[in-house]
């Protein structure tokens, strides 16, 4: 594609662009959502619950924006709290509980950073998740739709499939705050992201995510039925796995390591 990389990151937020809920509602059926963390409250910007893809039961958790102002301040743009993690947790212990697969939708800049979250727990809510999804022993698959930002994102991307739409993006950090770090002006966001490998061409070249998802006809019928399709026959595979934790274990593992040192490992 001829877009840049600040251009993809761009149209990653752009508002127009279906939300976890979109995906929700045009791939599976009769989803039941649940709400809650039983520690603190709800979180609008996580969603999660049972339903149907095809015919086999799987848990669905989404990173919420919403589209209009009015959804995105309701959503709190896509920027999660503790809770909402510990929601999103307590979903996938209960389909390992029951067996059933999980799907992650993921679209979010980062988790909310303000006082409130971080004083009940936002770093550790977040550390919780990548451990516990490290050792989830049903299937798990991530799609980042949109944004795909820090530990964030990576709360719910510590998957045995992780799979990214042709103009998401995956970074440890927004191109305005890696610019704000670096020179001290987010007008040099650009540059930055050029610099970030932030694309999904570079994530699926150095390994970190599996698969890249066509965006024709993004938002229509005919972009739904090729994912449900591919849900379906990957979490076939993936239940038929000898050993799906340490598959997961090693597919982080190797993460980042040279050729050489991966023949040693």
């Amino acid at each position: 594609m001829s877009n840049t990389p600040y251009e993809r990151v761009k149209l990653a937020r752009d508002s127009h662009r279906p939300t976890g809920l979109d995906y929700i509602k045009n791939i599976f059926r009769g989803f039941l959502e649940f709400h809650g963390d039983r520690c603190y409250g709800d979180d609008p910007a996580i969603v999660g619950g049972i339903a149907k893809l095809d015919n086999a039961p799987v848990t669905v958790i989404a990173i919420e924006k919403g589209h209009t102002a009015k959804e995105h301040g309701r959503r709190n743009f896509g920027a999660p709290h503790p809770e909402g993690y510990r929601k999103a947790l307590r979903l996938m212990k209960q389909a390992e509980k029951f067996g059933r697969p999980v799907v992650c939708f993921i679209d979010t800049s980062g988790a909310y950073c303000g006082v409130g979250a971080e004083e009940r727990g936002q770093g550790q809510a977040i550390a919780e998740n990548l451990m516990e999804m490290s050792t989830l022993c049903v299937p798990v698959i991530s799609i980042l739709i949109g944004e795909g930002g820090s530990g964030g994102a990576l709360a719910l991307a510590v998957a045995d499939q992780v799979w990214m739409l042709q103009n998401a993006v995956y970074s440890v950090i927004s191109p305005e705050g890696c610019a704000s770090i670096l020179w001290k002006d987010s007008t040099k966001a650009q540059a930055a992201a050029a610099s970030l490998k932030l694309t999904a061409e570079d994530a699926k070249s150095l390994g970190i995510v599996d698969r890249i998802l066509s965006e024709q006809d993004l938002g229509k019928k005919e972009f739904y039925d090729p994912i449900r399709v591919l849900l379906g026959e990957e979490i076939k595979r993936l239940t038929a796995a000898a050993d799906l934790v340490g598959s997961r274990y090693e597919r982080f593992r190797t993460m980042g390591v040279s050729a050489v040192l991966k023949e040693q490992l």
